[in-house]
């Protein structure tokens, strides 16, 4: 891995140094997606036969996955993996049902009564990419908080062939429908409906550029559905002093590596044997991994930044603002006050990010691309809208309303002001 010097590098090389990978083909990705959902719009169900057979090399009839072959997939998957899921749902539950809200209620005055309500999503689609990776652990991140919230309707779509694992938590998680189709087609379908598939209100899950700019387009449309966020490339950065060990930084930096060739992993470190001891680790890890090609070029991405000490540790990592922030440092938790920008927090040796990737509870639907300084980690609240409600009485009203008299007259507002002067004459 590049080892950096932070003090000597002037304010470009600085800018240089934490750039994320360029998202290539932009405007290729941008004309084929849109050709994918002008045709899902138009064909439907047919269209999404088509397009699995074309990217998925999957031949089906039809794109509603029966409820039969969703038993029969949980019956034969392996034992050990159903009770490791059952776990991570478990853990995923209790944490996200302690998020939910409480109604606040206010009397801002004497009679003026003013409160905020929850209410949830009412349809919801959840996109869970195939392929390689099948992320059975996704499906759990996101049916659980929409189950809790008290989403009407869930639906989940996932490239055919579906995974085994994926169709267990669908059960598990009492999914209402599960969708056999994939990629920007399948968000085209949950945004605009076809035959055999629900239109939503608000799409979640990750997925590849052209999920992403599918996401981007649909979400664009008045006619088409919310989104949950812009998700780009995974990415970690690791803060460590230097009594860290260097074996447990490298897997950490791998295990975002492996992900995908545009993923980024960043070491920030106060010391140069430690970063030399960690570019070393991660060569030797590098050739056990099953999917070492794709962690290669991720690893081509990234760099091990050596800074003067751990306050401008925190300066860098907090203007990268990383999806993902491992702190492997002796008081880890001396640190969490001074950051500010990061998707999910991992303190101490022994919370490897993989924790929060499977089954510490917290969820791993997280922004990226330095999002995190705007955006926050899904959570239960992405799947219910708040309301305000206010309530006045005769006497709140009238104590009230020669403000409101004077505001609205000031703004040129003569019905609001009326609305009020009318109601005054009748008390």
């Amino acid at each position: 891995m590049q080892i950096l010097f932070y003090e000597k590098l002037s304010k470009n090389e600085r800018c240089e140094a934490l750039k994320r990978p360029a998202i290539s083909a932009r405007t290729e990705i941008q004309a084929v997606v849109a050709k994918i959902i002008k045709e899902v719009r138009e064909l439907g169900d047919e269209a999404l036969i088509k397009q699995a057979l074309s990217f998925d090399k999957a031949e089906i009839s039809s794109i509603r996955v029966d409820e039969r072959e969703i038993k029969k997939a949980s019956k034969e998957l392996d034992s050990n993996l159903k009770e490791a899921i059952k776990v991570a749902y478990k853990n995923i539950k209790k944490f996200h049902e302690a998020q939910l809200f409480k109604p606040l209620k206010v009397q801002t005055m004497r009679g003026v009564n003013c409160e905020l309500i929850s209410r949830p999503i009412e349809t919801v689609g959840l996109y869970i990419p195939g392929g390689l990776a099948p992320l059975f652990s996704t499906a759990l991140m996101l049916a659980l908080p929409a189950k809790i919230a008290g989403c009407k309707k869930i639906v989940l779509a996932s490239p055919a062939k579906i995974n085994e694992a994926i169709l267990f938590v669908a059960r598990l998680c009492e999914i209402d429908e599960v969708y056999q189709m994939g990629g920007a087609g399948a968000i085209a379908a949950l945004a605009y409906g076809t035959q055999s598939v629900c239109k939503v209100d608000k799409i979640y899950g990750p997925g590849n550029a052209f999920v992403t700019e599918a996401k981007r387009q649909v979400s664009a449309d008045i006619n088409g559905a919310s989104i949950d966020m812009q998700a780009g490339p995974s990415e970690v950065l690791i803060i460590a002093d230097a009594k860290a060990n260097a074996e447990f930084i490298a897997l950490d930096l791998l295990s975002q590596a492996e992900h995908g060739v545009d993923s980024q992993v960043i070491l920030v470190c106060v010391n140069e044997d430690l970063a030399l001891r960690v570019s070393k680790a991660v060569q030797i890890e590098l050739e056990r991994l099953p999917r070492k090609e794709i962690a290669k070029k991720s690893i081509a991405n990234s760099r091990i930044i050596i800074a003067k000490d751990l306050k401008q540790c925190i300066e860098i990592s907090n203007e990268y603002a990383p999806e993902h922030l491992i702190i492997q440092t002796k008081s880890p938790r001396e640190l969490l006050a001074h950051i500010n920008n990061a998707g999910s927090i991992f303190l101490g040796a022994y919370s490897p990010e993989s924790m929060g990737d499977y089954a510490s509870g917290t969820n791993h639907v997280l922004p990226t691309y330095a999002l995190t300084k705007t955006h926050s980690s899904l959570n239960l609240s992405d799947f219910c809208k708040k309301m305000t409600v206010q309530e006045l009485s005769k006497k709140g009203f009238k104590k009230l309303a020669p403000s409101v008299e004077i505001l609205a007259k000031a703004e040129h507002l003569e019905a609001h002001k009326r609305a009020v002067s009318v109601r005054l004459k009748c008390l």
